[in-house]
């Protein structure tokens, strides 16, 4: 049994918890994210359905022609990518729903439901939808819950069907998905005759939360419950599982379920482990849940690991998971850079997390990191013609990363697609009485308020300058606190109401300062948050870095880059007296803030043939700038590096 399950008979006090604004409701109409959320709508959405035809991917749903050669080859470990291709289309829909909300698209809409229509012609009758399996070993489903990825793919498509239906109103996706929800509350559970498992990749637990606040369906909420209670109990079910298929469970390829966090109940776990993306879905869901079942037990393992990760195992970008063997962790304070995996699906994960552990609790910890994974580790992950990708985000390189058009897994361009497009929501959020205001860039929001609705716009040229202006249009007058995230970064700021200031110091509670007024129609918020160009030291225990200091200007991190400076950046001394200025570079690549000051060179003309000497390199001095992280190798091929020597 569970070692403390949620007990719904004996509730805890009341969490009550914060409603994002429809993302629709939120228009970049100017400002810093205009670009990129035309560009994702415009250029990525189309192109990635290109390229899951010329992949073969959509070949996986003609269920009524028999299955041709593999597209992805079955790898030494037993497992092909193609067994989780539902997975990548399931992502594909969710993103493109999210702009047809507030861009109407025909062409993309008639392509969804292209695949919902072979979705559902393949479905097989009890429910059970997986195009692998129904096409390719029927009788092999629900036998291998540790490496198949059955109902991985099965959450990314409701997550598909639900955004589908948000954004036009059609049930036809969204029936099918529940016929296949009904499956598995059929197949999995305690009740005599049905398997006491869940799946390895963490993903449905978050879908069945979307389903239910959608239904009400208590049976939704009740299996998303049993997936996370049951998760890590022992005797494991994988070892089970293994002993049926005729395997040894020693023989299991990464030794230990921690890579699956079902090394032990997931209450009882103190450090952030296994593989990143897997956990950060799975704590995602786990932030939920405290919520739907008042469950202090689940936000206090939030809590716990949340406070591990970011204290211990993040990048300076918001990047998780350092290693490419497990495509996760490995050891507290180990930060590689040039060998940093960083997945770009697991930094769109910490944003999820983020963003719903601040719904619950409104402290600026949480959408800090958020925001560091929105400006640098998880928008590094999109090139910015939209078409071009990186699955690892390395904090340095010698030239050998450049961007994809497509990966041979390729999980991570829907993932970066599905968070821009769904943008609008993680900058405002609501409860009875209350506006929490999270995230800043140029909008125009539309916010109901009790009865009231309200309409925010934001002028402002963040993320380049701490300037920011929101003005306040309703109808008539209305009492309510507006919150104000005060960034962590930034060492001072102040606030004004109608050109009055605000006394920060007495209003600002974990990070947001509260307005609580009458406000009226007109009624102007300004805010200046101090935009000083930061030196960032890492941790000692971070052994990498230690002598290395990088570079951060509000929430941007830069990073200095070979086509900028003529030469490897690694050979570069940064002396602590140098002087750095910020200006703005309206030539690249759409314009950005760039850093520019005088560094040392190490010189390496006369060191003729010798590898070693008994001499240090003469340095000499060299101007450089740096570039903001996320814009990296959109130019010519070349070294790259965040962390720079100090000299």
């Amino acid at each position: 049994m569970p070692s403390s399950p949620s007990d719904q008979s004996n509730p805890a006090p009341d969490m009550r918890r914060y409603v994002p604004v429809d993302h629709s409701r939120v228009s970049f109409d100017r400002g810093f994210w205009k670009s990129w959320t035309q560009t994702v709508r415009d250029v990525t959405i189309p192109t990635q359905h290109k390229r899951l035809e010329e992949e073969g991917f959509l070949e996986v749903l003609e269920f009524d022609k028999q299955a041709g050669p593999l597209v992805r080859p079955i790898q030494p470990s037993g497992l092909s990518m193609q067994h989780f291709f539902d997975s990548d289309f399931g992502k594909w829909i969710e993103a493109a729903s999210y702009t047809l909300k507030a861009h109407p698209n025909p062409d993309i809409e008639s392509k969804i439901d292209a695949i919902v229509e072979k979705l559902e012609r393949g479905q097989m009758a009890d429910g059970y939808l997986n195009s692998w399996f129904i096409r390719r070993e029927p009788d092999k489903r629900w036998t291998n819950l540790r490496d198949l990825h059955e109902m991985y793919s099965m959450g990314h498509l409701l997550e598909g069907a639900v955004a589908y239906f948000e954004a036009t109103g059609k049930r036809r996706f969204l029936d099918v998905m529940i016929r296949a929800v009904d499956h598995i509350i059929n197949t999995f559970g305690h009740e005599p005759g049905k398997l006491r498992g869940y799946d390895a990749h963490e993903e449905i637990e978050l879908a069945l939360i979307k389903l239910y606040r959608i239904t009400k369906d208590p049976r939704h909420l009740a299996l998303a419950t049993y997936f996370v209670d049951e998760r890590g109990q022992m005797p494991s079910y994988y070892d089970g599982e293994a002993i049926k298929r005729g395997e040894r469970p020693e023989d299991y390829v990464y030794k230990t379920y921690a890579y699956s966090q079902a090394h032990m109940p997931v209450r009882e776990q103190q450090q952030v482990v296994g593989h990143a993306v897997r956990a950060m879905y799975l704590f995602s869901a786990l932030a939920d849940l405290a919520y739907e079942n008042n469950d202090p037990s689940l936000k206090a393992a939030c809590d716990r690991l949340f406070d591990n990760l970011t204290s211990r195992q993040l990048y300076v970008t918001g990047g998780l998971g350092p290693s490419a063997s497990n495509e996760g962790f490995t050891r507290e304070f180990d930060l590689p850079n040039e060998t940093a995996y960083a997945e770009t699906c697991a930094a769109v994960a910490l944003g999820f997390w983020s963003h719903r552990m601040a719904q619950t609790d409104l402290d600026g910890k949480f959408t800090d990191k958020l925001e560091t994974v929105l400006f640098n580790g998880a928008l590094s992950g999109i090139a910015r013609d939209g078409e071009h990708y990186f699955y690892e985000n390395v904090l340095e390189s010698h030239g050998q990363h450049r961007r994809w058009k497509w990966h041979y897994c390729p999980c991570c361009p829907t993932n970066i697609a599905r968070f821009i497009t769904s943008l609008g929501q993680y900058f405002y959020s609501t409860k009875p009485g209350e506006l929490a205001v999270h995230l800043y860039g140029a909008n125009v929001a539309e916010l109901a308020l009790g009865d009231r609705l309200l309409r925010l716009r934001q002028d402002t040229n963040y993320p380049w300058d701490g300037d920011i202006r929101l003005q306040v249009s309703i109808d008539q007058p209305s009492r309510f606190t507006m919150r104000l995230r005060i960034p962590a970064w930034c060492r001072k700021a102040s606030v004004s109401v109608n050109g009055e200031a605000i006394a920060l110091d007495g209003c600002t509670v974990k990070g947001y300062a509260a307005l609580d007024r009458e406000w009226r129609n007109g009624d102007e918020v300004r805010i200046a948050l101090s935009m000083p160009i930061d030196r960032l030291y890492a941790h000692p225990a971070v052994s990498e870095d230690g002598g290395r200091v990088a570079l951060r200007r509000g929430p941007i991190v830069y990073c200095v880059e070979q086509a900028d400076i003529g030469c490897e950046p690694q050979r570069l001394r940064l002396p602590p007296s140098t002087e750095l200025v910020a200006r703005y570079d309206a030539g690249l690549l759409g314009g950005a803030i760039i850093l520019e000051g005088t560094a040392l060179e190490a010189d390496t003309a006369d060191w003729a043939q010798a590898l070693y000497r008994m001499s240090p390199p003469t340095l000499r001095a060299r101007s450089f700038r740096a570039i903001p992280y996320h814009l990296w190798a959109n130019r010519d091929a070349g070294a790259m590096a965040i962390w720079l020597q100090e000299a």
